[in-house]
């Protein structure tokens, strides 16, 4: 099964100026656990998670007053909707994240996490546990 096959292509985009505040409300709209941060100033892409945000918090600092510039991951690893879904696992794993920003050309056109990934991989193991009985 490949990227394209699980990501989900609800890309939320926001801006470094946004504050974790107004991303939070953006993701939990969306229930989603990552936002795509796109910086016109740099022309670069970077990502905001759940927990950026959580970190912050719980750090004693004002989502109020905290942009998504100051705590968005730019070293980012992007996928290929055409990777596996075990390419993008193992990219994953190594380093230490459960998003990646999936991209089509220039832009993105989806967020694959390990959700999606073990939504697609329960039912396809079930099955194979199932025909080896």
């Amino acid at each position: 099964m490949l990227v394209r096959d699980a990501m989900s292509t609800l890309v939320l985009t926001i801006g470094p100026a946004h504050t974790l505040r107004q991303a939070a409300r953006l993701m939990s709209a969306r229930r989603i656990g990552a936002a795509v941060v796109h910086d016109p100033d740099t022309c670069g892409l970077g990502i905001l998670t759940e927990r950026d945000i959580l970190d912050a918090v719980g750090a004693g600092l004002d989502p109020d007053a905290e942009n998504a510039s100051g705590h968005t991951t730019t070293d980012v690893v992007f996928a290929s909707p055409a990777w596996t879904l075990e390419e993008a696992a193992a990219a994953m794993t190594h380093g230490g994240f459960r998003h990646l920003i999936v991209l089509d050309g220039d832009g993105p056109v989806g967020v694959v996490s390990v959700r999606d990934i073990i939504r697609c991989w329960a039912p396809a193991r079930r099955q194979a546990a199932g025909a080896a009985l």
